[in-house]
């Protein structure tokens, strides 16, 4: 990865589906305004972001909102819809926005793309939690392997602010 601790986030506009269904697009940026967030979580319906990496920061939401977490946002390499339905099925809700990075603008600024294509995947992003004070990396915690969910996991990350 080649964002680090102290550098600010890159513009890049991500795609969400609102209540309605209809497809929108926000810039990162916009989404981290005067905010504390985490981001990161990588691989909709892939089984370490379903079984731990997902489902950690929606049971640990109340602890990280008493660490001054404002935001939490999952961003994977796929389509709104896709977020959408892996947010439901992961039953999300309104803890965390579930954001696509379809065409990898993102990933590729912050330098986490990974070459699955060997699994049928293609490019994706590696597993990684991010730490964002108002568009400032604050911390930063990247996987060696996207199977992984160690020094990115909610328990660990949270535990690490």
């Amino acid at each position: 990865m080649k964002i680090k601790k102290g550098d600010k986030l890159p513009g890049s506009e991500l795609f969400y589906l609102d209540q309605n269904n209809d497809v929108k697009k926000i810039d990162i940026l916009d989404l981290c305004k005067d905010k504390t967030i985490i981001l990161g979580m990588p691989g909709a319906f892939t089984k370490t972001c379903s079984a731990l990496h997902l489902p950690g920061y929606i049971k640990n939401y109340e602890l990280a909102t008493k660490k001054g977490i404002t935001k939490i946002i999952c961003i994977a390499v796929n389509d709104p819809n896709v977020m959408k339905a892996w947010g439901e099925n992961q039953n999300a809700g309104t803890k965390i926005f579930m954001a696509g990075d379809p065409f990898l603008k993102f990933t590729k600024a912050i330098g986490a793309e990974v070459d699955k294509s060997e699994k049928g995947l293609g490019i994706r992003s590696n597993r990684y939690t991010m730490l964002v004070e108002n568009g400032e990396v604050k911390k930063v915690e990247e996987e060696k392997e996207t199977a992984s969910c160690e020094l990115s996991s909610a328990e660990n990350f949270l535990k690490s602010i």
